[in-house]
Order: C-alpha cells, then structure tokens, then sequence
C-alpha cells in the first residue's frame, strides 16, 4: 500500500486527474488523499442550528457548482473524494453534511442516524448551501445536486427546497407527490437498478408519471444491476454501469450547468 505522505506529496502537485474514480474510491489511502484536500464550511440556521459542509474548488473560477450528498454513512471519505473529482472536472464542489458530523461504519449505526434526520431540518440545510454557493463570488450561480442511496432521495429533496439546475439520483427514494415536483426548475437525470427491491420499477414508474403531471423533465437509466452498484467498497458494485451511469452524469452537468 503507498504510504500516505507520497500520496498526499503526488495529490497536491496532480490532485489523482488521471486516476480512474473507482480507483481512487476502493482505495482508503487514495479516498483519504483526495479528502484532505477539502475545507470545512460551517453554517448556522435560521432555526439556530450549526451544520457543516466540505468545498473542493476548481482550477478555474469562475464555475458553476455541485452539492453531493452522501449515502446513509454520512461525509466520508468515499463521499468527499467524489467531491473532489467532480472540482477536477471544473465544478465548485460542496459535500453536505446530513448527519451532524456522524458518519457510521456499520449497516445497523447507518440505519439509525438516517432515520433521526429530521426532514424539515434538512431541508432547511439544503437550501442554505445550495443559495450559499449560488451567492459564492467563485460560481457561476449555476447549480446541480447529486446523491446516492439515501443522498439520492435527498438530491431530490434538495433541489425542491431550493430549486436548481440540474438534478442527478443514484438510485434513492422518489417518493413526492407531483404538487411538490412543480417547484422543480431544471431537468432531472436518475440512475436505477433492475435488482434493487427498494428503488424499484412501481415507486419510479409512479415518479415519471407524477414528474409528467407537473410539467418536468426526467430522463431514467436502468442499469442490470443491484442498489448500490455505483459503489466501490459495495459488494454490488458493477464497474461497467458505474462507469456510464458517471459519464451520463458529467455529460448531463455540462450541458444544463455550461
């Protein structure tokens, strides 16, 4: 395994362009590299809350920005190291920081901070990034949101709180009625799984149609594969369709976000 200080050494010179993102992802030495190199934001709400986010700049600025939002884990290194690819693709970045910090390393401590985040609160958090970086004097003030898993739902639920430019969801819940999809502003792109029992056919067949009531614009990818299977350190990972669900993403950016 390489030793940290040479990675982090080569990461700040070429901060890993050329290294494939799985790579980079299935890799704790190379995802805690590409971690490093971003900075904690913290807010504090309306509602008086402090939460948290992790930016990653690009090389060039101005630019138009993305809000990742992380799986029921919580911002970890996985998360943030997408993050930081996505600035090496040209965006300004913005994990957002759903848990309160946590981040779980089992299925069972996983599952119990998801179900404690409180909607409304989350909400709120949302919004104040996403108008955060659309008032950042380093954007563009275009903006997308992407998530996965439960970071899916809320890439969903994110751009409704705060109405964006672009809306990418790996395989998350898509659950909301079609009055609250109207307030939608750009297209929405999804990534689903054929083998996944919970992101299935009905609850996203129900999405198109509530998507089609409201007047908006979604574009589905099934994938022969299972829930999770954009995931590296994931047993269902398939490398092929993490591979085009990723290049369908960055092409569905570019042309909605410039």
């Amino acid at each position: 395994m390489l030793g940290r200080r040479k990675i982090l050494k080569g990461f700040a010179v070429a901060p890993l362009v050329g290294a494939p993102l799985a790579a980079v992802l299935a890799n704790p030495d190379l995802a805690r590299a590409a971690a490093d190199r971003l900075t904690r934001q913290t807010a504090r709400l309306g509602s008086g809350k402090s939460v948290h986010a992790y930016l990653a700049m690009p090389a060039k600025t101005p630019a138009p920005a993305i809000v990742t939002i992380h799986e029921w884990w919580g911002v970890n290194d996985q998360i943030k190291a997408v993050t930081a690819e996505f600035a090496n693709q040209g965006y300004l970045a913005l994990a957002m920081d759903l848990m309160g910090g946590a981040v779980a390393t089992t299925r069972k401590a996983a599952s119990a901070q998801m179900k404690a985040v409180d909607g409304a609160q989350a909400d709120e958090t949302a919004a104040h990034w996403v108008n955060w970086l659309r008032g950042h004097d380093k954007s563009t003030g275009k903006i997308g949101t992407v998530g996965w898993c439960f970071g899916g739902g809320w890439s969903l639920n994110a751009s409704i709180a705060a109405p964006v430019d672009a809306t990418v969801i790996y395989y998350g819940r898509v659950t909301r009625p079609e009055q609250d999809l109207a307030r939608l502003r750009g297209p929405v792109l999804g990534h689903f799984a054929t083998q996944d029992k919970w992101i299935n056919k009905k609850m996203v067949g129900a999405f198109e149609a509530a998507m089609k009531g409201a007047g908006k614009s979604i574009a589905s990818h099934w994938y022969e594969a299972n829930h999770a299977f954009a995931n590296p350190t994931s047993a269902r990972y398939d490398a092929g369709d993490a591979t085009l669900a990723w290049t369908r993403t960055l092409d569905f950016f570019r042309a909605n976000l410039g």
